[in-house]
């Protein structure tokens, strides 16, 4: 029987699909190598964030389902119930020691995380104003709201603009929140700068390191691992180079026990299972020592960006294992998309509202284990996709 809400949501699903931005969910599986299987088909994966290969990982598989077998399939409540068990505080402390910092939090995905942190830090630091980068992931402006803050936006990347606005900035708490590394443009930021502009100016930062983590910094701890001690809050996930599920946060002590009393990110939801815990704890055996496969990752993607800026492609300010292809309208990218897709590839468009109009791209994401010849097949398969 059709629900009263049908008519009202087919029309809103019709007019997305005349702005050419409908979406539609594709069975899609991870296979070793760098490769999907999707619609019956293997291709060569340009789309997933298992930067490190690690997803398919034995070691990974093994732990987790040796935790699962011995310690069950749930946590069985939220943390402060029955759901804390000594697994979740010895994968907390791994996590603090391979952040560097005094204390370590999970939660359930780096979304929740950020939508449920922002409102409890405002709780805590009532006036508090946020000085935000204007391409922070949509989780970051969600957890603004939920608190009800006015983010005061500075140019994406721009510190002289932070810094300015921060100077006029009104009596009272004020927080810096920004990424590592950005999602759809794959550039950086400039954190030493931005966190000695935030203490010049008082302020605390929020770091979400999301793309960054296992990837970028010593160890692959991040670039908040490069700036010690410089950043109060750092929130990352598990789910991208880490091979596995669920988010952290990683700072003082004092700010991880605040969150267990004030965050319902924490209190109101069940904990992770003891399964995601083993994969957790299996992937941080391995990143620290995969600094040949780090090394390996950012020589793609600066030869994949050459040849495409060589073909005239825009890759905006990439500097990271995410490649834009920017290629403008929606259907423009949508073709480039099955283009390759039709040469065995697998890229994924990314269109408006994720990014602005005009903007439509190609989101290229490499993994450790692509080949030199893969890269090369794949520029010039973008080449002609877009010709």
């Amino acid at each position: 029987m059709p629900s009263l809400l049908d008519p009202f949501l087919q029309q809103a699903l019709d007019a997305a699909a005349a702005r050419g931005e409908r979406r539609a969910l594709v069975p899609t599986a991870l296979v070793p190598g760098g490769r999907v299987a999707r619609d019956g088909r293997t291709l060569l994966d340009f789309s997933s964030n298992d930067y490190l290969g690690l997803a398919t990982h034995p070691l990974l598989a093994e732990r987790g389902a040796e935790w699962a077998r011995r310690h069950g399939s749930s946590a069985g409540a939220s943390r402060l119930v029955t759901g804390t068990h000594e697994l979740h505080l010895a994968v907390e402390a791994r996590v603090a020691a391979f952040k560097g910092t005094p204390a370590a939090l999970l939660f359930a995905s780096g979304w929740q995380a950020n939508a449920a942190i922002l409102p409890a830090l405002a709780k805590a630091l009532p006036g508090l104003t946020v000085f935000a980068d204007r391409l922070n992931h949509a989780s970051l402006h969600h957890g603004c709201a939920a608190a009800g803050l006015r983010q005061v936006r500075f140019r994406h990347n721009d510190l002289d603009h932070l810094d300015a606005l921060l100077a006029v900035a009104p009596e009272g708490p004020k927080l810096v929140l920004t990424e590592s590394v950005f999602s759809m443009d794959g550039d950086r930021v400039d954190l030493p700068r931005l966190t000695a502009i935030a203490r010049a100016h008082g302020a605390f930062t929020y770091l979400d390191e999301a793309h960054a983590t296992g990837v970028l910094g010593p160890r692959g701890a991040g670039l908040s691992a490069t700036v010690p001690g410089a950043v109060d809050l750092v929130m990352g996930t598990f789910s991208k180079a880490l091979g596995g599920f669920g988010a952290y946060v990683a700072g003082s002590v004092a700010l991880c026990d605040y969150l267990v009393n004030a965050c319902g990110g924490i209190i109101y939801t069940t904990a992770l299972p003891p399964g995601v815990l083993g994969a957790i704890d299996a992937a941080l055996d391995l990143v620290p020592a995969m600094d040949a496969e780090r090394a390996a990752l950012a020589d793609m993607a600066a030869r994949l960006r050459a040849l495409l800026a060589a073909g005239g492609i825009d890759t905006a300010e990439s500097s990271t294992q995410i490649v834009p292809a920017i290629v403008g309208e929606a259907e423009a990218a949508l073709a480039a998309a099955r283009s390759l897709e039709a040469e065995g590839m697998l890229a994924i468009a990314i269109r408006p509202p994720t990014v602005p109009r005009g903007r439509s791209r190609l989101r290229i994401a490499l993994r450790a284990s692509h080949s030199s010849d893969a890269i090369d097949g794949l520029a010039a398969a973008v080449l002609r996709a877009v010709a």
